[in-house]
């Protein structure tokens, strides 16, 4: 598919047999080295190997972005529209980030508590506990997936050449999201909706697939565990059930939110970066998930020392 991507785009001088099976021997053994390297990174060194080379290869187009937004927006400008232009973008950055850490942290924790079992002389249970319900349960999977369906269309498309006209072009431009939060055609616009719709679906249906609360609600009964308040069995897997559908509902749209400013500031401005909000889940994800590993890690150290001593 990149390799006849390579050929619309005019960067394959003789798109021959030759041409195709070079690109993808090329692209095959670059992409095996690169999973070797991330096997490697996760076996000897710290973190996901793979999702540390795949944010390096994003972190490395930020600085390209950053200097198209200063060409576009600040230079031969006047001081005060400069600086103001500056002002904004490092603001829609900050707050984006800042949405992007929070999404990714926050959790419904559910309490626990487990009956006490006397045996003999010894008393067994009694305990709290807590199960944490991630906001964003699925992370950047509803995302992937919702680009991936509706760009599936205008890739197949592309390979007919990329003049359609008549309905099919409009629904192509529709789902387009280069299209969208346009001036000077806001009908394209409807793509978004379609574009929300999706990513809140595949929201729920990955956390579905993912998160089964009749099973977790037999687990507590056996082991003794209740939600206080609520029944074991049924009533509490109802219970769980209905706490994940609303806070799926306010990750899914935080999900929306972080996706789309991106692709405002280019319809409403002409910001032209290839910095989307899916990049910045990814990253911000990588990020926090290796500085847990890190202080688990320096967790253990300290207590081999204490107990070395």
């Amino acid at each position: 598919a990149m390799a006849i991507g390579f050929g619309n785009q005019g960067l394959l001088e003789k798109y021959n047999f030759l041409s195709v099976f070079t690109v993808i021997c090329a692209l095959t053994a670059g992409s095996a080295f690169l999973m070797w390297i991330g096997e490697q990174i996760t076996e000897n060194g710290i973190g996901n190997g793979i999702s540390i080379v795949l944010i390096i290869n994003i972190i490395s187009r930020i600085p390209q972005d950053f200097t198209s937004l200063y060409a576009q927006f600040m230079k031969d400008k006047s001081f005060a529209k400069a600086f103001i232009a500056g002002i904004v973008i490092i603001a829609i950055v900050l707050i984006t980030v800042i949405l992007t850490i929070i999404l990714n942290g926050a959790e419904r924790r559910i309490p626990v508590q487990y009956a006490k079992k006397v045996q003999g002389r010894k008393t067994y249970g009694g305990q709290s506990s807590h199960i944490p319900l991630k906001v964003n349960t699925g992370g950047v999977i509803p995302i992937i997936f919702a680009s991936s369906l509706m760009q599936l269309p205008v890739v197949i498309a592309s390979f007919f050449g990329n003049n359609q006209t008549g309905f099919l072009g409009q629904l192509l431009r529709v789902l387009s999201s280069r299209n969208w939060f346009k001036k000077e055609n806001w009908v394209y616009s409807i793509g978004a909706l379609i574009y929300v719709i999706l990513v809140i679906f595949f929201a729920y249906f990955y956390t579905s697939i993912t998160f089964n609360p009749l099973e977790i609600a037999d687990n507590m009964k056996k082991q003794g565990g209740f939600v206080p308040g609520i029944r074991p069995g049924k009533p509490t897997s109802e219970y769980l059930t209905k706490i994940l559908n609303y806070i799926v509902f306010i990750g899914a749209i935080g999900l929306i939110i972080v996706a789309l400013i991106p692709i405002i500031c280019n319809g409403l401005f002409g910001a032209d970066v290839s910095f989307g909000g899916t990049s910045l889940i990814i990253i911000v994800g990588v990020i926090l998930e290796t500085m847990k590993q890190v202080e688990s890690m320096m967790l253990v150290r300290n207590y081999k020392g204490f107990l070395d001593n």
